[in-house]
């Protein structure tokens, strides 16, 4: 499924979020090719220093950046379907994401959170940063074990979880004797790439 929204109307509205919150953004779907506007794409990319890098290794670099070397002149948007960038000027580039893989953030929290729907790699902050989780992922369906270890949250707060397309899940985080239970789904074109409802109780 196809999102009907302009990139420049999503990122508009991300940035009234951004100024409410924490902040977190994302975009709609290009294809790559050799048409000027796909070249248009490859350049800024390059520009923004991610030339000949895939959205997946995008993420995996931005993910592990301690906060305050995140990239404050750029954007970074995570949509189901593909990763958006966006520099000072305004000027986008989107990536398509792994055709097997959905990337899903979330933020744990124990008092604090934020509206999110689409993922920021650079503007997005949870509470529990730097924090050693027990993390289990179970598929709904098959009642199979995706996931099971202790996972470190980032320096921003987050958590960042690769499934497998086409599934409904479930997630349960545990951290110092609290515990959450989070549904995720990585089904549709408008699913989210954000979970910031998390809380440890």
């Amino acid at each position: 499924m196809k999102n009907t929204f302009s990139r420049r109307s999503l990122f508009a509205a991300a940035g009234a979020t951004i100024l409410f919150a924490a902040g977190c953004t994302a975009e709609t779907p290009t294809g790559q090719g050799s048409s000027p506007a796909d070249l248009a794409d490859r350049d800024l990319i390059a520009e923004l220093g991610f030339g000949g890098r895939s959205a997946r290794e995008i993420i995996t670099e931005l993910d592990a950046l301690p906060l305050g070397q995140r990239p404050t002149e750029m954007m970074a948007s995570i949509r189901p379907d593909e990763l958006v960038l966006m520099d000072a000027a305004k000027r986008e580039a989107a990536m398509p994401m792994p055709a097997d893989e959905f990337y899903v953030s979330v933020a744990p929290y124990v008092a604090q959170t934020h509206e999110c729907h689409f993922h920021s790699l650079t503007t997005c902050v949870g509470e529990q940063r730097n924090k050693d989780m027990s993390v289990t992922v179970k598929d709904n369906a098959t009642g199979n074990t995706l996931l099971e270890e202790v996972r470190t949250t980032f320096d921003n707060g987050f958590m960042g979880l690769w499934l497998p397309r086409g599934i409904d899940a479930t997630l349960t985080l545990g951290l110092d004797g609290r515990s959450a239970t989070q549904t995720l789904s990585t089904k549709a074109g408008d699913d989210a790439t954000c979970v910031t409802t998390a809380q440890l109780t």
